[in-house]
């Protein structure tokens, strides 16, 4: 697979060479293009994925819809091609800016949508009436007629019969309105039912939305990674940065802002958030990459993980993420990074 292409036409031929030369080095920022030809499998979906997805869970709430087209834009234009929402981020506005993006753009064909359902007010649960309105809801908010990646999100219902919500799936599927199933806060237990119904001929879940990064990993470390690499799903892990502190940027209380985001972050300034850090820092350094980057090659160097979901708040820092797609790290960086974390 080349790993480098650029639309830079003044970018000279030994450049190139030096690039293709060094595959491990991070992306460079360059020009147009960079990356466009990077896509691995999303499991066995049939689907292929930039191993970068970015998430627009801040789109509408903390961004604002300018920036968020900016940002979609950046991301487009160093090859991306994954785009993950919810209807429950900032009730629906983000979807609505990911529609108009898509419209004004015209590049529907050329991205691949993973959206979550489940979480919205109007439509909570995996209830089959609610399940049809979700669904509904988010194509008419991002004006598209098919989902490639239906999320199904259990956080707020861990009870509804899941053979009847894969029944509702089934339907949903049949009628062209959505491809490849995934899973968001599915417990290991549920993701085996699933599999059993799946033998049983209900649609199987193929991709598993966990949240997971070098400070949260207890939950994903364990029965459900197994359970994971036994069903061979993808595992596109999402709070990739846990809300920017993998970022580096805030490392000190005062720097940190008030608010919901303000307490996520200072939950993190402790003993062991200062030691990853400092892990990450010196990784970053010994590469000449962003610590973010840095952040996301960890991540990709996990077995089951496919492609990390991250949120952006400005173009620059889409420049810094996708660096972290071309970073190759050592075992023995990866194992300095995961002992940090210890």
């Amino acid at each position: 697979m080349k790993l480098f292409s650029t639309g830079a036409a003044d970018q000279s031929s030994s450049t190139q060479e030096a690039a293709l030369a060094h595959p491990s080095a991070p992306i460079p920022v360059v020009g147009p293009g960079v990356g466009e030809s990077i896509r691995v499998a999303l499991g066995e979906t049939g689907l292929e994925t930039f191993p970068l997805m970015l998430g627009a869970a801040e789109f509408g709430w903390n961004v604002d819809l300018e920036t968020s087209h900016a940002i979609l834009d950046r991301y487009v234009e160093f090859g991306g091609n994954s785009i993950h929402t919810a209807d429950g981020f900032s009730g629906g506005r983000s979807e609505h800016i990911i529609g108009q993006w898509l419209s004004s753009r015209n590049s529907r064909d050329h991205t691949l949508l993973s959206v979550r359902i489940g979480a919205h007010e109007d439509n909570p649960g995996l209830g089959s009436v609610n399940l049809v309105r979700a669904v509904e809801g988010s194509l008419t908010r991002l004006g598209i007629e098919r989902i490639e990646v239906l999320h199904l999100d259990a956080t707020l219902d861990q009870t509804t019969n899941l053979e009847d919500t894969l029944a509702t799936v089934e339907w949903l599927r049949e009628a062209g309105k959505i491809g490849a199933v995934g899973a968001f806060r599915f417990t290991p237990e549920r993701l085996v039912e699933a599999r059993i119904l799946a033998a049983a001929g209900y649609p199987r879940i193929e991709v598993l939305d966990e949240p997971y990064n070098l400070i949260r990993r207890q939950a994903f470390e364990g029965d459900l990674r197994l359970v994971a690499g036994a069903q061979s799903l993808a595992v596109t892990p999402s709070h990739a940065l846990e809300h920017g502190f993998l970022s580096g940027r805030h490392r000190s209380k005062a720097m940190v802002s008030q608010g919901v985001r303000g307490e996520q972050l200072r939950g993190n300034l402790n003993r062991r958030g200062t030691r990853i850090l400092r892990a990450l820092d010196q990784v970053a350094s010994d590469l000449a990459a962003p610590v973010a980057a840095v952040s996301i090659a960890w991540l990709l160097a996990q077995r089951t993980i496919v492609a990390p979901i991250v949120n952006a708040f400005a173009t620059q820092h889409v420049d810094e993420l996708m660096q972290g797609a071309g970073i190759s790290l050592s075992r023995a960086q990866v194992a300095e990074l995961t002992r940090a974390g210890n």
